[in-house]
C-alpha cells in the first residue's frame, strides 16, 4: 500500500492520517484470539494498571507470538511509513496497550519522541507511531485524543511522571496544551479523536500531542502501537530494557499482504522465554549502526 501525494500533504499538515477499515473481520480475529493468553502471563514486559490486575500494555509481542510477528511485517502498515520517509524501518518498540473496560486508566498529554529522545538517545523523530484498532473505537472507551498539526511545534518542555500511573511518561504541562489546543482551532477542531471498527489504523508523528481518558465503558479498547524508526535514526543508548526499547537495527522485511490469514514462517526469537540480556541496561552511549 502506497500513499498519495494528498495524503502525504495531509500528514505533513496534520501530523496523522486515519485509514477506516483497514484489516479485515478475519485479520483481527488471528490477532484478538491471542491476546487473553499474552495478557495471562506474569512476566516484566505485561505492565498491569495501578491497583488493579488488569493489562495497561504488553510490550515485545512480536517477538513470541507468531499472528503479531506477522503483523510486524505486514506491507498496509509497513509501506505507508517508508513513503513518508523513504528509508529501511526497524521496529523500536511493539506494544498492545489494554484500556479494558471499566478498569483502563488515563494516558497523559505526551509526545512519544519525548520519551525516545530523553531516554533513548534518539537523534530525530524519524520514527513513526502505527495504531491499529483491535476493538471498536467510540467516544465512550477512552479514544485516543490528537492535537492536530502540534508535531510542527517539534519537542516540548515535559517532565517525567513516576506517580500517576503504574507506567512512567514524559507528560507535558497543562498550559502548553491549552495554547497549543487553542491554536489549533479550539472547540472547532483543536482536540480531534478518530474512532472507528476494529481493523482501523492510524499513524501519527512521533511529536504530535495526544493523551487518551480512562475507560468508564463496559467495552475494552485494545490496540496495537507499533513504532517504526527509520534504521539511520536508531537509539544510541541501552538505558531501557530491550523489550521497551528494541536493539536490533535490521530493516523489516514485509510479508505477503495475506500473511495474517496463512501461515508464513516467522522468527520468534522470544518464544522459549525472554533472555536475561533482554533486561540489561546501559548508559553508554553508542556509536550509529554500520
Amino acid at each position: 500500500m502506497r500513499l498519495t501525494p494528498e495524503q502525504i500533504e495531509q500528514f505533513d499538515r496534520d501530523g496523522y492520517l486515519f485509514f477506516p477499515s483497514h484489516f479485515s473481520t478475519e485479520e483481527m480475529k488471528t490477532l484478538t484470539d491471542a491476546v487473553p493468553e499474552l495478557y495471562s502471563r506474569r512476566e516484566a514486559y505485561n505492565v498491569r494498571e495501578k491497583g488493579s490486575d488488569a493489562v495497561r500494555t504488553n510490550f515485545a509481542a512480536h517477538m513470541y507470538s507468531k499472528p503479531f510477528a506477522k503483523l510486524a511485517r505486514h506491507p498496509r502498515m509497513v509501506e505507508p511509513v517508508q513513503d513518508l520517509f523513504n528509508e529501511k524501518l526497524y521496529m523500536h518498540q511493539f506494544k498492545i496497550n489494554g484500556k479494558m473496560a471499566f478498569e483502563g486508566d488515563v494516558w497523559q498529554w505526551h509526545q512519544d519522541y519525548g520519551t525516545w529522545k530523553n531516554d533513548d538517545l534518539m537523534p530525530e523523530s524519524r520514527c513513526m507511531n502505527v495504531a491499529i484498532f483491535l476493538d471498536d473505537v467510540n467516544e465512550y472507551n477512552g479514544p485516543l485524543m490528537f492535537i492536530p498539526g502540534s508535531h510542527k511545534k517539534g519537542v516540548v518542555e515535559a517532565k517525567h511522571d513516576l506517580t500517576t500511573t503504574s507506567y512512567p511518561l514524559w507528560t507535558v504541562d497543562n498550559p502548553l496544551i491549552s495554547q497549543l489546543v487553542e491554536r489549533a482551532g479550539g472547540k472547532n477542531g483543536g482536540i480531534i479523536s478518530p474512532k472507528g471498527p476494529a481493523g482501523s489504523m492510524m499513524l501519527f508523528h512521533s511529536c504530535l500531542l495526544h493523551a487518551s481518558t480512562s475507560n468508564l465503558s463496559p467495552w475494552n479498547r485494545v490496540t496495537v502501537y507499533l513504532s517504526l524508526c527509520a534504521v539511520s535514526n536508531h537509539v544510541r543508548r541501552f538505558k531501557r530494557t530491550e523489550y521497551l526499547a528494541h536493539r536490533d537495527f535490521t530493516p523489516i522485511e514485509t510479508l505477503p499482504d495475506d500473511c495474517l490469514l496463512k501461515d508464513y514462517p516467522v522468527d520468534l526469537p522470544w518464544e522459549k522465554g525472554m533472555p536475561a540480556s533482554a533486561l540489561q541496561t546501559s548508559l553508554e552511549e553508542l556509536k550509529q549502526a554500520a
